[in-house]
This record gives C-alpha cells, sequence and structure tokens, in this order.
C-alpha cells in the first residue's frame, strides 16, 4: 500500500496496547452519561408531555452532542499527528527514517494515518450511541451519517494540517502552537465570513454557504438540522455540507502533498546543516582546542572578553530568559498570536456598546455576553499555549538526555521548577497579559459589568497559574513525551469543553441557569 510500513506497524501494535481499548470504552461512556444528564435535566424541569416533547429534546441533543464531537477530534488528530513528529525530531529517530528505504508520500502519509488510525476509531465508538439518541425521535437516520462523515473528513484536514507543521517546524513547542493557532484562525475566518463582515457574497455566493463549505464549524451545525438548505450558485455541489466535502479533501491533499515534496529539503533542520558547514570549513579540530573556543571555557574567561556572559544565580531561569531555548521561530508564534488578538479587538470595538447588557439574551448568550463571546476561544487558546510551553520545557529536555545532567547538578528542585515556571510566564507573557487587556476593552465598551470582569481577571491569573504547573507536573510525571503532552493538553482542553459543555446543557432546555443547577447537581 501507498502508506507504507509506519502505517502498517501501528496497525498491527495498537491493537495490543489496553489504552487502545480504554479510549474507546471512555469515550463512549461519556456520551452516555451526557444523554443521561441531559434527560435528568430535561424530567427535572420540565414535563414531557407528547411525542413531539421528545422529538425536540433528540434534535436539541444532536446539535449539542456533534459539535463537541467535532471540537473533540479536531484537537485530538491535530495535537497527535503534530506531536508524533515532533517526538521523532526530538529523540533524533526522523533522521534514521530519512536514511531508510521509505519514500516521501510513505513517510509523510504513513505519519498521518498511523495517527488517525486512533481517532477515527474513537469516532466510531461513538457512533452507535448516536444511533441510540434516534430512539428519542426527531433525528433521522440521513442527519447522523451527515454528522460522522463531516466529523471524518475534518479529522483527516486537522491531521494532514498536524503533520505538515510537525515536518516544517523543528521545535516542539514552534509545531503544537503554530497548529493550534492556525485552526482557531481558519475557524475565526469563516465566522466572520458567515456574520457578513467581509461582504454578503463572494463570487455572486452567499457568503453563509461560503463558510459552510469551507469551516467545520458550521459544516457540523448544517449537517446536524434535518434538511440541507440547497444553494443554486453551487450548481452540482449543491449544499455548504457537500462544498465543505469536497473542499476538506482538496485542501489535506494539498497539505499532504507539499509535506511529500518538501520532507527531506524541511529535514534534517536547516540548523544542523549550518553545525556541519561550519565544522567542515573549520577542519579537525582536537578537544582541546573545541573546549578553549567555547563561549564558556574558562581559557577565555578575561576582563574583556565579549563572548562571556555572567549567568544567574539560576541557571534555569537565566537560560530560560536570556537564550532562544525554544528557537527563533517563537517570534512567528507572537505574530500570529497578535494578529488573533487584533481580529478580538475589531469584533469586541465593532459590537454595539451596551449591546449585551440590554438586548435580551437566549441560550448561551444568557451566560456569556454576546459582545464577550469572542473572548471565549482567545482564552482557551492562551491556556493552550502555556500549557504546552510549560510540557515542552520538561519533554524537550528529557529528550534532549540533558534533564539527567540537570538533575546531577547541584541545583536544588525548587530552583529547577520555578526556573522553569519563570521561564515559561517570561516567554507565554502575551498570552497572559494580553486576554487581560482584551477583558479590560470589552468592560470599557461595557459589554461585561465591573464585578465579571474581576471574575475573569481573577479566574485568569489562577488559570495560567494551574495550566503551567500542571505542565510541568505533566512533563515530570510521564517519561514518555507523548503522553506527556497528551495528557496536559487534553486536560485543559477537555475540561474547558466539559465546562462549556455542562453550562450548554443547563440552559438549553429553559433558558435559565439558576433553575437547571438543582437538577444538573442532583
Amino acid at each position: 500500500m501507498f502508506v507504507g510500513p509506519i502505517f502498517h506497524r501501528e496497525l498491527a501494535v495498537a491493537p495490543r496496547r489496553s489504552r487502545f481499548y480504554i479510549y474507546r470504552a471512555l469515550y463512549a461512556a461519556a456520551l452516555t452519561v451526557l444523554i443521561a444528564t441531559a434527560w435528568l435535566i430535561l424530567k427535572g424541569t420540565q414535563i414531557v408531555r407528547n411525542v413531539n416533547d421528545m422529538a425536540r429534546f433528540g434534535a436539541l441533543l444532536l446539535q449539542i452532542l456533534a459539535p463537541l464531537q467535532l471540537a473533540l477530534v479536531l484537537f485530538y488528530t491535530a495535537m497527535m499527528t503534530a506531536s508524533s513528529v515532533a517526538l521523532e525530531k526530538d529523540r533524533k529517530t526522523l533522521i534514521v527514517l530519512l536514511m531508510t528505504r521509505l519514500n516521501n508520500s510513505e513517510l509523510v502519509l504513513g505519519k498521518l494515518f498511523a495517527n488517525l488510525l486512533h481517532g477515527v476509531v474513537m469516532v466510531c465508538a461513538g457512533l452507535p450511541i448516536f444511533f441510540l439518541v434516534m430512539l428519542f425521535g426527531g433525528i433521522s437516520l440521513e442527519q447522523v451519517l451527515r454528522v460522522f462523515v463531516v466529523t471524518l473528513a475534518s479529522a483527516i484536514l486537522a491531521g494532514s494540517l498536524g503533520t505538515l507543521i510537525g515536518f516544517w517546524r523543528e521545535k516542539t513547542f514552534q509545531t503544537l502552537a503554530l497548529t493550534v493557532l492556525v485552526i482557531c484562525f481558519w475557524l475565526g475566518l469563516w465566522e466572520a465570513v458567515n456574520a457578513g463582515i467581509l461582504g454578503d457574497a463572494w463570487f455572486n455566493v452567499p457568503t453563509s454557504a461560503l463558510a459552510t463549505g469551507m469551516s467545520p464549524l458550521r459544516a457540523i451545525i448544517a449537517a446536524s438540522h434535518p434538511t440541507l438548505p440547497a444553494t443554486a450558485e453551487l450548481g452540482l455541489i449543491g449544499s455548504g455540507v457537500h462544498l465543505f466535502l469536497v473542499s476538506a479533501v482538496a485542501i489535506s491533499a494539498l497539505l499532504c502533498a507539499i509535506g511529500i515534496v518538501h520532507v527531506r529539503i524541511w529535514n534534517p533542520s536547516r540548523e544542523m546543516h549550518v553545525a556541519d558547514q561550519e565544522s567542515t570549513a573549520a577542519g579537525p579540530v582536537d578537544a582541546e582546542t573545541a573546549r578553549a573556543g567555547h563561549v564558556d571555557s574558562r581559557l577565555r574567561r578575561t576582563a574583556h572578553d565579549e563572548r562571556t556572559r555572567r549567568v544567574w544565580d539560576n541557571p534555569v531561569l537565566w537560560r530560560e530568559i536570556c537564550t532562544w531555548s525554544y528557537g527563533r521561530k517563537i517570534i512567528l508564534i507572537r505574530l500570529a498570536y497578535l494578529l488573533l488578538v487584533a481580529l478580538t479587538v475589531y469584533v469586541i470595538w465593532t459590537t454595539t456598546a451596551g449591546n449585551a447588557l440590554t438586548s435580551p439574551t437566549q441560550g448561551l448568550s444568557a451566560v456569556i455576553p454576546v459582545a464577550a463571546k469572542p473572548l471565549v476561544p482567545l482564552y482557551l487558546i492562551s491556556l493552550v499555549l502555556v500549557n504546552a510551553l510549560a510540557v515542552t520545557a520538561i519533554t524537550s529536555e528529557r529528550d534532549a538526555k540533558s534533564l539527567d545532567l540537570l538533575l546531577a547538578t547541584d541545583l536544588s528542585p525548587k530552583e529547577f521548577v520555578f526556573g522553569k515556571l519563570g521561564g515559561v510566564f517570561f516567554v507565554a507573557g502575551m498570552m497572559v497579559v494580553m486576554p487581560l487587556l482584551l477583558s479590560l476593552l470589552a468592560w470599557w465598551r461595557e459589554c461585561v459589568t465591573t464585578e465579571n470582569l474581576c471574575y475573569v481577571s481573577a479566574g485568569l491569573l489562577v488559570m495560567n497559574v494551574f495550566v503551567a504547573t500542571l505542565g510541568i507536573h505533566c512533563g515530570m510525571r510521564y517519561a514518555n513525551t507523548r503522553n506527556a503532552i497528551s495528557v496536559s493538553l487534553g486536560t485543559v482542553f477537555f475540561l474547558f469543553l466539559g465546562v462549556i459543555t455542562c453550562v450548554v446543557m443547563m440552559i438549553s432546555f429553559s433558558g435559565s441557569f439558576q433553575v437547571q443547577l438543582a437538577p444538573f447537581m442532583t
């Protein structure tokens, strides 16, 4: 097969791991618990009189579970494919793969499908649960199948993006951060297009149809509705959901083609090529000469030596702050983050002052003001980036075989842990400060109250400390880099998504958070 031995190995080895079955069982159990909780909320606050009430409950349940499953699949497949390639680079095993008889397509597609295997199996495990939802009524088999086809197409798209960025970037944090930022920027862009900010039609096609055809979120929302409104301008394609399936396959193929063409150009990295060229140009050098030329060599420590730098009392913190320990391309990540911040500022600024406080609210807007909704994904992105930086700060040391050397020195545990935490907050300071400033902007535009501003600001500070500490803990707790990254990032993402899902379920049936809280707790 064209996917090569990497996929064949994963296909043969994955069923032997116990977690392969545990994750599927936990996912199906979580969906079952959510359905049961929603039913208890409905029975605790409303009276089910007839079949129509049951059908409305089933339709609303599908519209809650479908985006939830899409978010899980997008995050899981993108992070797993990106971290899998980054792990090969950190352990220097990608060079070994490049030296084998594997061609470019077998290497790229093998990595892609080997990581997609777990996500696809997890989605298939949830398919019977969605069939059970059909028993409530209000849902057709065609709706469920549309939802799952869109979810699988989104998984392939996210996996292709993660694989491409994984082969492109050198540092693990760069890979994870760029993957998250690109996905969020893509979703945010098409949300703006759907809202009509960039016009009502492109090329005589309504922007709402184009947003459905390009955004996984818009496509899953459209697929969960009973009917698909056809758009005459799309011709044979028909609807926006069909356009999304075509565009997802085309974009995935394009991303894979770019990765296949450039995999041996990007790897080994340019840094290794430069180091090899410098060593070749310098000729053979003995060990004493090499040690004497080092920047920290004792033979060169003179008062007039400009290359000698004074190290702080905590060398870990000094390295995190005063060196490019996470790579110079972290500037690119900051620029991408600032672009998302600029989009958020534009949405908040164009919102009518006091709109969220004076206009009637329904559904989720009863808890999150309409004008403040753009802040929610930015909060999540910031927390994920801080957590990713923290966990990779430890895993990169372990993969480079330098963690054992640090532990063998006279560094105390406090110096090591707090040095890493200080470096994380210094490098990711923008991800901590910008959400606070945007919250202040939303308050100034009268989108949130002063009380809400205080709660949000205090919560953000606490959550930033929590996610950074969680990343350090997972990096030191798990010897396997992939497990450390998945557990750390998964915890942050699933906690955030779980809270949002519970809130949506509480208010979806009556629109009152206070009324829903008591039966939900029971």
